[in-house]
């Protein structure tokens, strides 16, 4: 059986693996959220449900590695996390994103109909 290495990134002549990046966005997620953290939720085969989850919603969180100008979003990450929040009974679901390390911004895609919720529970 093949051992699987973590993708290992190069800055400043730093290196450290994914991960080390990803967890340090969702912790902020969740701190920021009062949420809880899907401990390695990319990094099993059967993976984790989303990366941080909230009474009523689940969090997907995306970052680069190094700073980017721009982020590719992929509709299988979209639809993915709309499956597995149903699976957990959650009435909401989101991807949250930012553009590297040094981004203390997150970014939040929600769908269509959710945005509409929103916007109706605000009177």
């Amino acid at each position: 059986m093949a051992v699987i290495q973590p993708t290992v990134r190069q800055k400043d002549g730093k290196t450290g693996p994914t991960r080390k990046y990803s967890s340090r966005q969702e912790k902020r997620i969740a701190k920021e959220f009062q949420g809880k953290r899907t401990p390695n939720s990319g990094a099993t085969l059967l993976g984790g449900k989303g990366d941080v989850v909230l009474d009523d919603w689940l969090i997907e969180a995306k970052t680069h590695t190094t700073d980017k100008d721009s982020i590719s979003i992929k509709k299988e990450w979209l639809e993915k996390n709309l499956k597995e929040s149903v699976f957990m009974g959650k009435d909401y679901n989101a991807l949250m994103f930012n553009f590297g390390p040094s981004d203390e911004k997150n970014y939040v895609i929600i769908d269509e109909d959710t945005f509409k919720d929103l916007i109706e529970k605000r009177g």
